[in-house]
C-alpha cells in the first residue's frame, strides 16, 4: 500500500458569462476594499477589457500596475511592490497570463518580506533543497487569466534575474488565488498564439508529472484528465478558436496545476528554464520541443507513468508505450504549426554547454527520474533535440 498524503488547498472558480461579476463580491468577502490590478501593458491598451475588470473591482479600488512583462523579470517585480506599497494595496487582482498572475504573487511576497528575491527563492545548500519559509501575511490575490496558464492555482512564483542570468523561485501558499474568474471575452482577448504557447506548457508540465514516479491516485485523476482534454482540444484550436476551446483549455490547465502540486517536475522543467528567458523564447515552446525528448531519455525509469499516460491518450494495450506516446504527441503538435526543433526557435547550438551548466543549477534537477549530475547527458539530448 502506498503511503502519501494529498492535502489540497481549496479552490474557488468561477466559470462563464457572469463570472467577472463576482469579483465584487469575493473582494468584500475578505473585507478588500483597495485593490490594485496587475496585468501588462496589451492588456491596459484594451480599455474596454481593462474597465470591465476595474468596475468589477468596485469603486474603492487603488490602482493599476501595467508594467508586466514576459518570465517576470526581478526589477518588474520589484516596481510592481512598490506600486503595492505606495498605493496601499489591500488585495491584488492579477489580469493576464503566467507573468502577469508570477509578478502579482512575487510582488506580494517581496513587499511583506522585505528581502530581495536572492534571499527568499528555493536554493541548494551543501548539496540540499533549502525553500526559507515565508512567515509574513500576504495580500490576497484574485486571478482573471487571459490564457491557460497553470499559475492561475499554483503557489509558486518563478522570476527571472537579468544580473545574474538565473531563475529564483519562489514558493508560500500564502499567496495561492483566493479565487479564479474565467471570462470569456478575457480568455478570448490573448492572441491565438498566446493560448497554444501557455497550453503547451500545459501538456509538458501534465505529461512530466504523470509518468513521475512520485505522485498518488488523486493526482493522477487531475493530470489525466488534463492530458485527455488537451489531446481533444488542442489541435482544434487552429480551426476552431471560440470561447468553448479557451475554456477547455484553461480548465486542463487548472487540473494540471493542481495535480502537478502533488508530484515531481524533471528535466522538460529544467530546460524550459534554463533555455526561455535567457534566448527570449517562450517557455511553452521550449518544453514542446524537448517533450519527446525527455521522455526517451527517462523512458526506463518511467515505465509505470508512461503505462498511465497511455491509458490517458487511450492508446491501445498491446502498443509499445513510449512509441506510441511521441506519436500521440507528434499529432497534437503537427496542425499547430509551432517549432519542433531547438534550432528553429532559435537555440544556438554554441550555447548548449552553458545551458546545461545551468540546468544543473536548477532545482528541479533533482526531481529528474534519471537522475543526471554532469552536463555531457544534458548536451547530448540538446544535441538530440536540435
Amino acid at each position: 500500500m502506498q503511503t502519501f498524503q494529498h492535502i489540497a488547498a481549496p479552490l474557488r472558480l468561477f466559470h462563464g458569462e457572469d463570472a467577472l461579476g463576482r469579483l465584487g463580491r469575493e473582494l468584500q468577502r475578505l473585507g478588500c476594499t483597495r485593490p490594485v490590478v496587475v496585468c501588462g501593458g496589451s492588456l491596459a491598451r484594451q480599455p474596454g477589457l481593462l474597465d470591465r475588470v476595474l468596475a468589477a473591482c468596485g469603486p474603492q479600488r487603488a490602482g493599476v500596475f501595467d508594467q508586466v512583462r514576459a518570465h517576470s523579470p526581478v526589477p518588474d517585480v520589484q516596481a510592481a511592490a512598490e506600486a503595492m506599497r505606495r498605493l496601499r494595496a489591500d488585495a491584488v487582482v492579477a489580469v493576464g497570463g503566467g507573468s502577469a498572475i508570477v509578478t502579482a504573487r512575487a510582488a506580494s511576497i517581496l513587499l511583506a518580506e522585505q528581502q530581495p528575491a536572492s534571499r527568499l527563492c528555493t536554493r541548494t545548500v551543501d548539496g540540499r533543497l533549502h525553500r526559507p519559509r515565508l512567515l509574513a501575511a500576504k495580500l490576497p490575490q484574485f486571478v482573471v487569466p487571459t490564457t491557460p496558464s497553470t499559475a492561475a492555482v499554483q503557489a509558486g512564483s518563478t522570476v527571472f534575474d537579468p544580473v545574474r542570468g538565473e531563475r529564483l523561485a519562489l514558493f508560500d501558499p500564502k499567496t495561492r488565488a483566493q479565487a479564479v474568474f474565467a471570462d470569456p471575452q478575457l480568455l478570448l482577448s490573448a492572441p491565438r498564439a498566446l493560448a497554444i504557447s501557455a497550453s503547451l506548457n500545459t501538456l509538458a508540465m501534465a505529461v512530466e508529472a504523470l509518468v513521475s514516479p512520485v505522485g498518488d491516485a488523486l493526482a493522477h485523476a487531475d493530470l489525466m484528465q488534463c492530458v485527455r482534454l488537451l489531446a481533444l482540444h488542442l489541435p482544434a484550436i487552429a480551426r476552431d478558436d471560440g470561447p468553448d476551446m479557451r475554456s477547455a483549455l484553461l480548465l486542463a490547465a487548472v487540473l494540471c496545476g493542481r495535480g502537478a502540486e502533488h508530484s515531481a517536475s524533471g528535466l522538460i522543467s529544467v530546460l524550459g528554464h534554463a533555455i526561455g528567458a535567457r534566448h527570449g523564447t517562450e517557455n511553452g515552446l521550449v518544453n514542446a520541443v524537448v517533450l519527446p525528448h525527455v521522455l526517451r531519455f527517462d523512458a526506463q525509469a518511467i515505465a509505470p507513468g508512461l503505462e498511465r499516460l497511455a491509458v490517458a491518450l487511450a492508446l491501445p494495450a498491446r502498443a509499445d508505450p513510449l512509441q506510441a506516446v511521441c506519436a500521440v504527441l507528434q499529432a497534437v503538435l503537427e496542425p499547430l504549426g509551432v517549432p519542433q526543433r531547438l534550432r528553429d526557435l532559435p537555440v544556438p547550438q554554441d550555447a548548449f554547454a552553458a545551458i546545461a551548466r545551468m540546468a544543473l543549477k536548477d532545482w528541479c534537477i533533482h526531481d529528474s527520474p534519471r537522475p543526471v549530475r554532469h552536463a555531457e547527458p544534458l548536451v547530448e539530448l540538446l544535441e538530440q533535440a536540435w
